[in-house]
């Protein structure tokens, strides 16, 4: 009896234990520092970037400098909400300075609710047809903050229409874009351009590569990336890349979206470096007095935009708050977030390189170095998001790699 009796308490403790154990046990979404609120076809998903370097960093004097390490992205119907973050040391901390009309980088709370890519802009002609689902995103506080995001199925506008035209030249778009949800690099950049502007032509005597041209308000500019390289230019040998390419024989990734250059290579520090008038040392770690029109890595009579004319470029299509909206590409943008291109500027979503080699974030952003600095560390950029329509301003560290446009001079 006394035998059957302790079996019994036995049992009864055994059931018990595993009574605790499928009660405490924790679900997906548990994990620290993540919280997920979704429907029932929904999956939300927080990824963090191995780069570490583009968190933390908050603006002190600019009203209107944003992150360009977060990204929330949701979509309705069985849809997926995905926060990207690029958790990072290095900027932890840094304020930004001398901004005048920039939204706050990372560190700052930031919502993106009910958010269109429609556009309605005073002087420029626009089809406003572009939305995303709505989305909130708290931007954490520090790098170790929690990342809240919350999808939601509502749609203020049909996303953009491509292009009608089937092809161009002798690149069939209509076949290569056809069911594209975002960006692919087997999408030629002839596919990337609105194919109702009449664009101009220059050719780099440099290398002799042709790039299409387009007059914006009073200035002319690049409607593509710069895609210059010369292993004997020290100014952008090991200081430029093709996306995710160790070696720069292998541009095929430039091909389709230009290359990725520091902020020194862009502003071709040896150049500046070994000008017999006036010498400069500039680049990452140095600051220094540039001139008014710095030419950098542009091709001959054309030159680095400053920050100055990059908001002249967004008032002439209606102000920064709908430039990107009217300034991006009409494919290759994550989450309905495509934009009218309505003056050809044909900005796409080619992401940006770490200082650790990383490359990253394609489909979401869209990144270009100016030629104005802000310290010995950090110069100004400017970039648009998947699911914002106005154009962000931040100081970002030098050693990036960002796209170059290149202006003309006047």
């Amino acid at each position: 009896m006394k035998k059957f009796l302790v079996a019994m308490g036995v049992a009864a403790f055994a059931f018990v234990g595993c009574g605790d154990d499928s009660s405490s046990s924790s679900g997906p979404n548990d994990e620290s520092g993540v919280e997920s609120s979704s429907s029932s076809n929904t999956q939300s998903e927080a990824k963090q970037s191995s780069s570490s370097e583009k968190t933390g960093k908050s603006s002190s004097s600019g009203n209107e400098t944003s992150s360009s390490s977060e990204k929330a992205k949701s979509s309705s119907s069985n849809a997926q909400s995905e926060v990207k973050q690029s958790s990072s040391s290095e900027k932890t901390g840094k304020s930004s300075s001398s901004v005048d009309d920039a939204s706050s980088s990372s560190g700052k709370s930031e919502s993106s609710s009910s958010v269109e890519n429609s556009q309605s802009n005073s002087g420029v002609m626009t089809s406003s047809s572009s939305a995303t689902s709505s989305s909130s995103v708290e931007e954490p506080k520090s790098s170790s903050s929690e990342i809240e995001s919350s999808s939601s199925s509502s749609e203020d506008s049909e996303p953009v229409e491509r292009s009608s035209s089937s092809s161009l030249g002798d690149v069939n778009c209509s076949v290569l874009l056809e069911g594209e949800t975002g960006w692919s690099w087997n999408v030629p950049k002839e596919c990337r351009f609105n194919s109702e502007i009449t664009y101009g032509t220059m050719t780099d005597e440099r290398d002799g590569k042709t790039y299409k041209t387009v007059k914006i308000g009073d200035q002319t500019w690049m409607a593509e990336n710069l895609n210059y390289y010369d292993a004997t230019n020290l100014s952008v040998k090991e200081k430029s890349w093709c996306f995710g390419k160790k070696d720069n024989e292998d541009s095929t990734t430039c091909d389709v979206a230009g290359r990725f250059y520091t902020w020194a290579a862009a502003i071709d520090s040896m150049k500046l470096a070994n000008d017999a008038d006036n010498p400069l040392d500039c680049g990452d770690g140095m600051t220094c007095t540039l001139p008014d029109t710095v030419y950098g890595i542009c091709p001959s009579d054309w030159h680095l935009p400053t920050l100055a004319e990059w908001k002249a470029l967004f008032e002439a299509v209606g102000g920064r708050s709908v430039a990107a909206g009217v300034l991006k590409s009409q494919n290759g943008w994550y989450s309905k977030g495509n934009g009218t291109d309505a003056v050809g500027f044909s900005a796409i979503p080619v992401g940006f390189r770490t200082r650790a080699g990383d490359y990253d974030f394609e489909g979401y952003f869209a990144h270009f170095w100016s030629a104005s600095e802000s310290d010995e560390d950090n110069a100004y950029d400017v970039f648009m998001n998947y699911y914002i329509k106005d154009v962000r301003y931040d100081d970002d560290v030098k050693f990036y790699g960002y796209s170059v446009r290149c202006v003309k001079n006047e």
